[in-house]
């Protein structure tokens, strides 16, 4: 009988309504005219300056609604339930036409979004393998050919809803493609473990 193994899959954790609607509704009213520096990526995009969430007593509440996820994300990971520390927070405002270009986040372990307004299907997350050194030189790709999770090299994230979470590991490259539909408003934050440690040698980090 034969049997196909997933070795060494991705995590991306999807969850729920993690935050309501009244803090969605907060977030949006506060954030969104703070959102004014421009993204090089696209006129379209602009987002506020990066705040840690002490910060904000809106982004206090985030990240406690947050933070439990992180550590069952991190279990994944690292296989190790530890503590977890949010980092930086901002907000993005996607307008109509806006696009976001392909990229990872630096400085951070675990990095997610937090989708505030509607999201139009053509502006859903996409989500792709590293450019570089994992594939072959020649691929098989044409009309005939069915994309799964060993082929394709990109994945659409499901549909969200505004109070709906997503985790992924931050060297995950992402992009969101041109938006058609309204303006698109969104959460994204970087976090950090407490520490790391590999048979003794150990870091620590600080939020």
């Amino acid at each position: 009988m034969d049997q196909v193994i997933p070795l060494f899959p991705t995590p991306f954790l999807r969850a729920q309504g993690v935050l309501g609607d009244a803090l969605v509704r907060s977030l949006v009213a506060h954030f969104a005219a703070l959102a004014v520096r421009d993204n090089n990526t696209s006129p379209r995009l602009s987002h506020t300056e990066m705040l840690r969430p002490a910060d904000s007593p809106l982004f206090v509440q985030a990240a406690a609604l947050i933070t439990p996820k992180l550590a069952d994300f991190g279990g994944l990971m690292f296989g190790e339930r530890m503590g977890w520390s949010i980092k930086e927070m901002w907000v993005n405002v996607l307008d109509t036409g806006g696009h976001q270009a392909m990229h990872n986040h630096a400085n951070s372990f675990i990095s997610g979004v937090v989708y505030l307004t509607p999201t139009h299907p053509s502006a859903q997350t996409v989500f792709m393998k590293s450019p570089g050194g994992v594939d072959f030189a020649f691929r098989n790709d044409h009309a005939g050919t069915t994309p799964g999770e060993f082929n394709a090299d990109k994945w659409v994230s499901p549909s969200p809803d505004p109070g709906d979470l997503v985790l992924f590991p931050s060297y995950l490259m992402h992009a969101v493609p041109p938006n058609q539909g309204g303006q698109r408003i969104t959460m994204s934050f970087n976090a950090i473990p407490v520490r790391l440690d590999s048979w003794g040698y150990a870091i620590s980090f600080s939020g």
